[in-house]
């Protein structure tokens, strides 16, 4: 280990290593998603995409020893044992740093499918990154404004559609899908302004949530709620690469989806306010639970 270094020095060398795996994993990505593409075999590309899932997850693996190595950040988490690395599951967790990504994807490697992402489809553009994600099979998003949908009805339902028909090939191949409901991490300031009712939380937006189980109810089972507390203050990224983040506290708890949620409907209201007064409720149980670890911290 490491961590003697100076946090400067250990900022460098640990970021450093970061970008040298990055290119390492991403060269080999984007040459197989090519044959990917190129090769119209059904087989074939299930072939490719096992493979650039397990590419992937040794670039996690891989960062997870950089920070080992480098840092003396240490990681409490319970729960890890309800998980199992061939199911569906719809990741929830509060979302407070971009720390807490690098995070999910230590803890949570190797018990659950690699962590994926719904993305814009814009960002399908971004310069190798955009293909990377293609190869990775991480969903892309179109969704249209009411107001475009107003001016243009024959394409209402087409972004479900279309978003329906990326996520199929997760049919026969487990996924998580990571969603940070709050939409934002959380700061004092926008907690302040958005008057949120929660101590420790942002006010849950139900719109990427439903949109997402609309369009992949048949395949995902199960919800992975998870929560993350910094018990030394929240820190930013470059605290995290710095070694200067000592402890993070994370507790999984594991929902069946058709058990807590039973079968929704959302083009019908009623079942939209339902499925909301659901996540309301969620959400008062996940700030109760951060209330819990803070005192276990504080006390």
């Amino acid at each position: 280990m490491l961590n003697f270094l100076p946090a400067k020095l250990i900022g460098f060398l640990s970021f450093s290593l970061y970008i040298f795996n990055t290119i390492f994993w991403l060269l080999p990505i984007l040459v197989f998603s090519l044959f990917k593409a190129l090769i119209p075999l059904r087989f074939s590309k299930q072939f490719f995409s096992y493979l650039l899932d397990m590419m992937a997850s040794n670039w996690v693996a891989t960062n997870s020893v950089i920070q080992k190595v480098f840092t003396k950040t240490t990681i409490v988490i319970t729960g890890l044992e309800e998980l199992k690395i061939k199911d569906w599951y719809l990741v929830l967790a509060n979302h407070q740093s971009w720390v807490d990504i690098v995070v999910l994807q230590r803890a949570l490697h190797g018990h659950i499918p690699f962590l994926k992402f719904f993305l814009k489809r814009e960002l399908i553009y971004v310069p190798l990154l955009g293909l990377a994600w293609w190869a990775l099979d991480f969903p892309f998003l179109k969704r249209y404004s009411q107001a475009f949908l107003k001016k243009n009805p024959h394409l209402r339902g087409k972004d479900l559609a279309t978003t329906r028909k990326a996520c199929a090939k997760f049919k026969h191949k487990p996924v998580s899908v990571m969603n940070f409901i709050e939409g934002t991490r959380f700061t004092e300031n926008k907690h302040d302004k958005q008057g949120s009712p929660f101590k420790y939380l942002l006010k849950p937006k139900s719109g990427g949530i439903s949109f997402v189980l609309d369009a992949m109810g048949e395949h995902l089972t199960k919800i992975v709620d998870v929560t993350i507390y910094y018990p030394d203050g929240i820190p930013n990224f470059s605290d995290f690469v710095c070694g200067e983040v000592e402890r993070v506290h994370i507790e999984v708890h594991v929902l069946d989806i058709r058990s807590a949620l039973g079968h929704i409907d959302f083009s019908d209201r009623n079942d939209k306010i339902a499925f909301q007064k659901w996540l309301t409720q969620f959400w008062h149980e996940k700030d109760a639970r951060l209330e819990k670890i803070s005192q276990q911290y504080n006390d």
